[in-house]
Order: C-alpha cells, then sequence, then structure tokens
C-alpha cells in the first residue's frame, strides 16, 4: 500500500506539472522570443559599414564634399533600419547647421607708425572686418617669458575681441603657427566668437591701426542623430562618433584619398551596430541618444553645435568612440579611455564586467593631450562625463592621418570584440544602476 501511494503521488505531479506546461509556455516563450531577436553584433556588419565608409568612393569624407554627404546618408539609413527615434524637433535624422566663414581679402596693421610685413602678423576674423586703434580694443602680450602654447591656448578662449603683441623672442613658434591659423576663420551661424589679431613685435606698441575686411561665406554641415526613449525620458546615454575624415591629400605612391578607415569609420561602425543592439533590446531605463558628428577635424563644430540643442544636465554619460580599429599595445582585448581620473566613468567601465577578459584603462598617452583631442572636450567642458574610448597605439601608429589608413590595415576582428564591450559595459548606465560623477569644469582648459 505504501508503494502505491507513492506511485499516485508521482503520478499526480506528472498531472499537475502537464497542466501548467502552457502556462509556463506562455511565460517562456516571450522571453525567449525577445532574446532571440535581439541584434548580435558581429563582424560581417561591422565589416560592411566600415568598408563602405572608408572607400574611394566617398573620396575621404571631408566636410564640405559629395563624399561626406554619402556617408551622412548611409548613417541615417542604418538609423532608419534600426528604428530610431528621432532627436526633438527634427523630423529626419540629419541636423543640419550652417557654417560661416571668413576669407580674409584686405589687411594693413601698423605698429608705432610703421606698417608691418604680412609675415608678422595673423588673425582669427569673425566678422566683415575690423578697423582698430589703440584706445578701441583690448589688448593682451605673450611677453618674453611667457610660455607661448599656454598663453596662446587662454587668448584664444577669450569672449572678447583682442589685438595680441607677441614678443619677438617667440619668433619661431609664431611662424609654425602661422600658416595654420592663417586659414579662413569660420564659426557657427549665431554664434558670437571674437575677432583676435596676433602681431609679432619687437618694440613697445605705443600706438598701432588694424584695419582688416574679409569675404563671407555660408557652408551647410550636417550630424547624424537618432534616439531611443527610455523610461527616464529625461536622462540620456550618449554614444557618439565623427564620420568626418581629412579629404584628398598629396598622393603618395599614386594614392591622394585619405580614407579614414581607423580614423573615424571604425567608431561610427561601432555607433551604428549600438544603435542596432540596443533598438531591439527591451525598453532601456535611460534614454539613448546615437550622433555622428560632423566637421570634427575642422575644429569640434559638429559636436559644439550639438551641445547647443541640449541641456548637458540630462546628458548622464558620454561614450565617444574614437579609432577602434587596431589593438592596444597591451593588447587586442583592451581600450583606453581618456581623461580616465575625470569622472567615474572610466571606473564604472573597468568594474563592470568582472568575468570578461575585456579590459578599459586609463589613456596610456597623457603627454597628447588626447582628452581635448576630440568631440568629447565639448560635452565635458559642460561638466558632462564625457570621454573617448579608443584602442590605437596613437604613439607608433603609421597610418594616421595619412593616406595609408585603410579598411585592409583594420584588424576587423579586435574592432567587433570592442564594439561588443563597449555594448556590455554600457549597461550598468544604460540601465540606471551606476551614475557617473561629473567633471568639474573648473579643471576643464
Amino acid at each position: 500500500m505504501e508503494n502505491q501511494g507513492g506511485f499516485m503521488r508521482s503520478v499526480f505531479r506528472l498531472i499537475m506539472r502537464l497542466l501548467h506546461l502552457p502556462f509556463l509556455l506562455i511565460l517562456v516563450v516571450p522571453i525567449i522570443t525577445r532574446c532571440e531577436k535581439q541584434h548580435a553584433i558581429n563582424q560581417t556588419e561591422v565589416a560592411e559599414h566600415v568598408r563602405y565608409l572608408s572607400s574611394d568612393e566617398l573620396m575621404g569624407r571631408k566636410s564640405l564634399t559629395p563624399g561626406i554627404e554619402k556617408a551622412e546618408n548611409y548613417i541615417a539609413g542604418e538609423f532608419k533600419k534600426a528604428k530610431l527615434g528621432y532627436f526633438s524637433g527634427l523630423d529626419t535624422y540629419k541636423q543640419s547647421f550652417d557654417l560661416i566663414e571668413y576669407s580674409i581679402s584686405e589687411t594693413s596693421i601698423s605698429v608705432n607708425g610703421k606698417e608691418l610685413p604680412s609675415e608678422d602678423y595673423f588673425a582669427f576674423l569673425h566678422t566683415d572686418s575690423i578697423d582698430w586703434k589703440n584706445g578701441d580694443i583690448q589688448t593682451a602680450t605673450i611677453a618674453e617669458d611667457s610660455n607661448f602654447r599656454s598663453e596662446f591656448r587662454t587668448i584664444t578662449r577669450s569672449e572678447n575681441d583682442l589685438i595680441v603683441f607677441v614678443d619677438y623672442s617667440h619668433e619661431e613658434t609664431f611662424h609654425k603657427y602661422q600658416p595654420y591659423f592663417s586659414k579662413p576663420a569660420q564659426n557657427i551661424e549665431g554664434s558670437t566668437d571674437p575677432s583676435i589679431v596676433f602681431i609679432l613685435t619687437s618694440v613697445t606698441p605705443k600706438t598701432f591701426k588694424v584695419s582688416i575686411k574679409a569675404v563671407k561665406e555660408k557652408h551647410t554641415l550636417t550630424n547624424v542623430v537618432g534616439v531611443i526613449e527610455g523610461k527616464r525620458k529625461d536622462e540620456f546615454v550618449l554614444f557618439s562618433a565623427h564620420h568626418d575624415h581629412l579629404g584628398v591629400r598629396s598622393a603618395v605612391e599614386s594614392d591622394s584619398i585619405a580614407n579614414g578607415a581607423n580614423d573615424n569609420a571604425s567608431g561610427v561602425a561601432a555607433i551604428i551596430e549600438l544603435a542596432k543592439y540596443f533598438s531591439t533590446g527591451p525598453k532601456p531605463e535611460r534614454s539613448l541618444m546615437f550622433v555622428t558628428f560632423t566637421a570634427e577635424e575642422m575644429g569640434g563644430y559638429g559636436s559644439r553645435y550639438f551641445s547647443e540643442q541640449l541641456d548637458p544636465d540630462q546628458i548622464t554619460a558620454m561614450f565617444n568612440i574614437e579609432m577602434i580599429g587596431k589593438p592596444a599595445v597591451s593588447g587586442p582585448n583592451s581600450a583606453w579611455i581618456t581623461g580616465y581620473e575625470r569622472s567615474t566613468f572610466g571606473e564604472i567601465l573597468s568594474n563592470s564586467m568582472p568575468d570578461s577578459v575585456y579590459e578599459f584603462y586609463p589613456d596610456p598617452y597623457p603627454n597628447q593631450n588626447l582628452f581635448y583631442r576630440s568631440d568629447n572636450a565639448t560635452l565635458a567642458r559642460l561638466g558632462v562625463p564625457a570621454h573617448s574610448i579608443s584602442t590605437t597605439p596613437i604613439d607608433v601608429d603609421n597610418d594616421y592621418h595619412r593616406v595609408s589608413d585603410e579598411f585592409e590595415t583594420l584588424d576587423i576582428p579586435h574592432l567587433t570584440h570592442t564594439v561588443q564591450a563597449i555594448a556590455k559595459a554600457a549597461r550598468i548606465i544604460v540601465s540606471g544602476e551606476e551614475t557617473p560623477t561629473r567633471v568639474d569644469t573648473s579643471q576643464v582648459d
């Protein structure tokens, strides 16, 4: 009887399991289906993005060329495939704005009544013309015992028009700067950038006259932006990369197209894949923005305009992805983060994947000032925990800003693993579990 009772209990339990099986399937199947549908970041698609964006067809993606328009169309098309939403106020993935360019046409500059030769001055001109004399305008000095580079950086962030007198002891450095900064000056339409004139002089300037005229032109630039609305509509995690490069350069062995495969088609491919990955997953806790910036190589105009269209206090973190197509010196399963010490962003990523062989660590090239050399700097200056993630050994890379930066030079498996690692590491911030500390704006140059 005892054996019979045990048998009956077993039969009863089996029947109950069978009765509950459909209910269990109802619970389990949607979860399985959703996971199966989430986009898998894979080498084939990563390679496809990079190969097209760095192809000769796009002629190096220089800003204000047909090639960069093709890149923008491609990225917008991929954002559409990912079914991203539009950025606030837009009905397209393209965020266009106008850039004003001033090309100097006439100059006349004299100090103490003596007309100066053109090699003794250069100007950032952000107006049609200036006509200054002593008493009309503020002046500054880079003295003999000053650090020219440091003073120059400080002066160029001025909000006021200036004449800067540079002591002749800085002649060599002045003439190194002059060719680059004598190019046409540019600013975003509606901005109020100051005009600054640098004058090299060996005498104490008692009187001066500065007359400069310029030709004004307007150009249109375009960022590409897509959004995933999260449960917290006013908290955003930003994923970004710049899609422009250098265009056509001086030929090397009959090749004149700077294709920019690593810089930064690799980063753009990451943004596209991250957009697809997160858009096919469950609704995120925080809202997500995916943006590829224009004109990074021209001076960061794309990120600058973008930053003026949003409330920086709503940006929880910025993952700016820059040149991830080659393994770092420390190994293939690693990436470094610029400005690691400026917020807890890097620390959070470093600790986010204890079960992974992939490692995030501080920028190993602090002397190269890389924190300020990409689009993250614009947002960091507003307090956003904005950092660039890179893997390229920049100090020894033979292809950086050269026509040899081709698709064939990249390590696509490494690039893919890096995108996968960023996707995994970012989840702890996307989910709201962790929030990086803000950047101290008083400590940002």
